[in-house]
């Protein structure tokens, strides 16, 4: 790829589209352009993933997952630091990625301890790959609401059957109330469960 033109008129008519052979540079250059249109730029090794802005059913599945885990974490009195979407990756690693939502547990820290993404379209970068350059020690996908724990051991992703941050965490009941209708009824419903347990 010697040269790509793209403005804040660039038609995203699929939910994604790669571009190959794409240098720091040129990606660069792109996150200029396409600010403030809502696309998400993903970057492995001189792949790009551009994301055309996130679906309503994204937003929503992403807040409702996050606030749960909020309250779970509040309930718990874990000190944790939510870091939202913020761009992580290295031009040194060839990544870059904004995940959905992000916390540092306990402290404050450069990288995050927890990423949660949402999956309504698949395919397109393997995200795993990144968060392994980076060291990120848990990923959760979140995926037609059902729930898959990744973490990061001996330097591979293995997926688990329960969070290694948040070991007493139940994961189905997690699924459960980020499945229901009603933002506000999950995250009651869900608060009164905990205060039970």
């Amino acid at each position: 790829m010697t040269s790509l033109i793209l403005d804040k008129t660039f038609p995203l008519k699929t939910s994604y589209v790669l571009l190959y052979d794409v240098s720091w540079k040129q990606l660069e250059q792109l996150d200029i352009n396409l600010a403030g249109t809502g696309a998400r730029l993903t970057y492995l090794d001189g792949i790009l993933e551009i994301m055309s802005p996130l679906s309503d059913e994204h937003e929503d599945s992403k807040k409702t997952l996050a606030m749960l885990v909020e309250v779970y974490m509040r309930s718990k009195n874990i000190r944790f630091y939510s870091r939202g979407s913020a761009t992580l990756g290295k031009r040194e690693n060839k990544t870059r990625r904004e995940p959905d939502e992000s916390y540092n547990l306990g402290t404050k820290k450069s990288i995050p301890d927890l990423i949660l993404e949402i999956t309504v379209t698949s395919g397109g970068i393997n995200k795993l790959e990144i968060y392994k350059r980076l060291g990120i020690p848990e990923v959760w996908f979140w995926e037609d609401g059902l729930i898959s724990v990744y973490c990061l051991e001996a330097g591979e992703y293995q997926k688990v059957a329960r969070s290694t941050l948040l070991p007493d965490l139940d994961l189905e009941l997690l699924a459960k109330h980020s499945r229901m209708g009603d933002q506000f009824d999950a995250v009651n419903e869900y608060s009164q469960v905990i205060k039970q347990n």
